[in-house]
């Protein structure tokens, strides 16, 4: 993720595994450091579904955190 900043206004998503691909839901639109609350309060199944995306830049929530 090339935009790292507190502020940085992200829209965290969850993509099931489902059918098709599955679907994408958003869950937060709005500053990284609330995104990243959200996330971490998400049971462990749904955190493997956790994106992160800025206008430049999409990344898996676990990448992120380093798991």
């Amino acid at each position: 993720m090339r935009t790292t900043h507190g502020d940085a206004t992200v829209r965290l998503y969850h993509l099931d595994g489902g059918p098709e691909g599955g679907a994408a839901e958003t869950l937060f639109y709005g500053p990284l450091t609330k995104a990243l609350d959200i996330a971490a309060a998400q049971s462990e199944a749904v955190q493997d579904g956790l994106f992160l995306a800025t206008d430049n830049d999409v990344i898996a929530y676990l990448d992120l955190i380093g798991e």
